[in-house]
Parts: structure tokens; C-alpha cells; sequence
């Protein structure tokens, strides 16, 4: 008996707990907003007032009847929004003052937002939240503008995203918008889905653009952005559609041409990649990089043809990408890659040619030994052109392990040993993960 009295007591103190805190929920809320109007009627004398409320309404939003309550939830949003509005007034002194809160204009709108869609919130409540929507929503763009300039990716999105809430609320309230402007609004949708994919949040970053594209949107960076999000979800065959009318749409633009030759060169289509990258070099004649990788697409078409054994077009693709090289060593005389670029096309010629060689029978009668002389002729002259190329790269870069390689074979070929001994040297102390001080050979 005395064990079930004990029971019956702890259930009645549990029950009484419970509705002690329901109590305390409501009292708080009523509390924060005698805080917060005390402040309001003498924000000077009545500093700490603000400060208090700021507490005790995050005490009665912690408790079930405090969450209940949609005037707790407007009085949140009250207390945040007048939190701002102070740190708004001191930088109209002070510039340069910083905001006390990490986004007093997002908290403010949770406050608001949640009141506005609470079933139990009469009219003038729904009026109140949406007030108080329309005074935070500038706040909200601006805030997630200044967190993406500091990087913060998430609560950028965060800020940008409740911004894009705010509209549709005060449209559905019938209330003006700062994003009721069409070119507004999409222009806020677009930044939402760039911070998303910045923060990582793709699949975010794909919805948004999404919407976008569906409208029809005039900006070829959201085909560029959705084809991207598409490839990062694996989504290949949307990502290739998406791209091919991005071309369509907007065939001069830079960005979705860029785009195109990446995908092409993932996918190895070097005959599509020359007419992209010439039109490419139209729009960017001084981009050296360009003429670089043109000339790689003709390096790699040669390589093709050689290996198909059809000289005319292998001379053809060999000498259209020694003219890129070429152009681009014009455009950046210290552009490495286009150094090496032009040693290397020559020296491949000189390995295919010395597979060759090697491959030849044993003859020697005087015809045979004319052809394994002629063809080794051949093999040396690629070499020498080469060398130079692979001079100039070296003291350009004297820590690249292809060219450090290159030159060993090279001078191990003309049997100058004491070089083949340095680059050797130099070439092991880099794949030790160490660094050449200086080139050996000289600018």
C-alpha cells in the first residue's frame, strides 16, 4: 500500500512538474514582451531590457506551451528584428560596427514564420508575423550576401533561401516584396542555387536551377550551373541535354563553350573538340591555354593516324599542333606548358619511329644497313629538335619530373654521360619529394 501511495505521489509530482513548466512557458512569453515593449518606450535608459527579453522568450520557446503559442513566436520574431534594427542604427553612426547576432534577421523570420503558419493564430496574429516578414526580408539578402562574401556558404543559403520563403508569404498575403520584380526574383534564385553548390548542397543547387530553367531563363549560367549539378549527381544523359540546348540557346557564350570542351575531353571526341576550341580562341585570342590544348587535340589526332598508318593525315594533325604550340610560346614566351608541349611532339615522333627501328631484321647487306642507317638518322634529328624545347623547360620549371626524364634519355642517347649522371641526380632528389633550387640550364 505504502509503495503504490509512493507511485500515486511521484506520477502527481510529474503531472504537476509538467504543468508547472506549461505555466512557465506562457508567463515567460508574457514576460519577454513587457522586456521587449520597456525597451522600446526607452531604448537609452532601458538597455538591458532588450537583452532580457532576448532570454527569456528563447526560455519559453523551450517549453511545450511556450511553442503553442503563436503570440510567442511573434514576439520572437519582435525581439530578433529589434535586435537588428539597434546594430542597423549603430552602423548608420559606425559604418564598420558589427552585427551582435550571427543572422538576427533569420531568427526573426523563424519567429515570424512559424507564427504565420500556425493553425491556432487568429487574423490580427497572421497580420503581426506578416509585418514583421516584410520589415526583415531586405535584411535577409543583404546578411546572406555579406555571408558569402566571408565564405559561409550554408548560412549564406540559409539566408538566401528564407528570403525566397518571405516572398512567397507576403505574395500569398497579398503584400508587396522587394523580389516582386520577375528579373528580382529569378536573380535571387540563381545566387540561392550558386551558394548551394558552393556549400555542396547539389541536390539543392540542381532544384533551384531547375526552376530556373523551367522558366525559360535568359542566363546562360544556369544551363552551365544545372549541367554541372546534373554530372555531380550522375545524372549524365540530363547533363547532356541540358548542355546541348545551353549551346543552342547561347552559342557565343564562353562559359557553356568551355563546358562543351571539357565534356568532350573527358569523353575523348577530338575531332568535335578542334571546332570548339577554335571557336573558343575567337573569343579569347590571348588565352595561351587555349592553344595549348588545341595543340594537344592535334598531338593525340597525329598519335591516332600514326598509329592507323596514314601518313598524310599524321604529317597534317603533327604540324597543325606544332603551329598551336607555337602560337602559344608566341602569346607567353614562359608558358612551360607550351615549352614542353613542342619537346614532347617530338620526341614521341621519336619513340614511334624508334619502335621502328628496333623492329627492322637483321640485315646487313648494304640496302639494309642504308635503312636502319637512315632511319636512325631520322630518330637523332626528332631527338636534337626536341632538346632545345626541353632546355628552355627545364630552367623554366627545374622540378618537372617528365622533362627531368626526357633530357636523362635524350643525353644518354649522344652518350654524354656527365649530363645524363645530373639529371639522373636532379630527378631522383625530386621523387624523393625534395626541390631543385635552381635550373641547370640558364633563361
Amino acid at each position: 500500500m505504502k509503495q503504490t501511495l509512493l507511485v500515486l505521489a511521484a506520477f502527481l509530482m510529474t503531472n504537476l512538474v509538467a504543468t508547472a513548466q506549461d505555466v512557465d512557458g506562457e508567463k515567460l512569453a508574457k514576460s519577454a514582451g513587457k522586456a521587449l515593449t520597456s525597451y522600446n518606450i526607452d531604448p537609452q535608459n532601458n538597455a538591458s531590457k532588450l537583452e532580457e527579453a532576448k532570454t527569456k522568450i528563447e526560455e519559453a520557446l523551450s517549453t511545450p506551451s511556450g511553442k503553442a503559442l503563436p503570440a510567442a513566436w511573434i514576439t520572437k520574431g519582435d525581439v530578433y528584428n529589434t535586435l537588428l534594427q539597434r546594430d542597423l542604427a549603430q552602423r548608420m553612426i559606425n559604418p564598420k560596427a558589427p552585427l551582435t547576432g550571427d543572422n538576427d534577421a533569420l531568427a526573426a523570420f523563424d519567429g515570424y514564420k512559424n507564427a504565420y503558419n500556425m493553425v491556432e493564430a487568429k487574423k490580427f496574429q497572421k497580420n503581426e508575423a506578416v509585418k514583421g516578414i516584410s520589415e526583415v526580408q531586405g535584411s535577409l539578402i543583404n546578411i546572406g550576401v555579406s555571408k558569402y562574401e566571408e565564405g559561409k556558404y550554408e548560412k549564406s543559403f540559409a539566408s538566401f533561401t528564407a528570403a525566397l520563403e518571405s516572398h512567397d508569404i507576403l505574395v500569398a498575403s497579398g503584400k508587396k516584396s522587394i523580389l516582386d520584380e520577375p528579373e528580382q526574383y529569378e536573380n535571387q534564385l540563381f545566387f540561392s542555387a550558386v551558394v548551394a553548390g558552393l556549400a555542396g548542397m547539389t541536390q539543392k543547387s540542381a532544384d533551384l536551377y531547375e526552376m530556373l530553367y523551367k522558366k525559360g531563363s535568359n542566363k546562360p549560367e544556369v544551363y552551365g550551373g544545372l549541367y554541372k549539378a546534373k554530372l555531380e549527381l550522375k545524372d549524365d544523359a540530363a547533363a547532356e541535354k541540358i548542355l546541348a540546348e545551353g549551346r543552342k540557346k547561347f552559342p557565343e557564350d564562353a562559359g557553356l563553350l568551355f563546358d562543351e570542351i571539357n565534356a568532350y575531353l573527358v569523353k575523348g571526341k577530338l575531332d568535335e573538340l578542334t571546332s570548339s576550341l577554335k571557336s573558343a580562341i575567337e573569343k579569347e585570342p590571348t588565352n595561351v591555354g587555349l592553344y595549348v590544348t588545341l595543340g594537344n587535340v592535334y598531338d593525340n589526332l597525329y598519335q591516332r593516324e600514326i598509329s592507323a598508318k596514314n601518313e598524310v593525315k599524321s604529317k597534317e594533325f603533327f604540324d597543325l599542333a606544332l603551329n598551336y604550340y607555337q602560337q602559344a610560346n608566341k602569346l607567353d614566351p614562359k608558358n612551360v606548358d607550351a615549352v614542353y608541349a613542342m619537346g614532347a611532339l617530338y620526341y614521341n615522333k621519336a619513340a614511334l619511329l624508334t619502335q621502328e627501328l628496333n623492329a627492322l631484321p637483321e640485315d646487313f647487306s648494304a640496302a639494309g644497313t642504308k635503312k636502319y642507317n637512315e632511319l636512325k638518322d631520322k630518330v637523332m634529328a626528332l631527338f636534337e629538335s626536341a632538346l632545345p624545347h626541353f632546355k628552355r623547360a627545364e630552367s623554366l620549371d627545374p622540378n618537372d619530373q617528365n622533362t627531368l626524364i626526357a633530357l636523362s634519355e635524350i643525353f644518354a642517347r649522344q652518350d654524354d654521360f656527365t649530363l645524363v649522371k645530373e639529371f639522373k641526380t636532379r630527378l631522383e632528389n625530386v621523387k624523393a619529394g625534395n626541390k631543385n633550387q635552381s635550373s641547370y640550364f640558364k633563361d
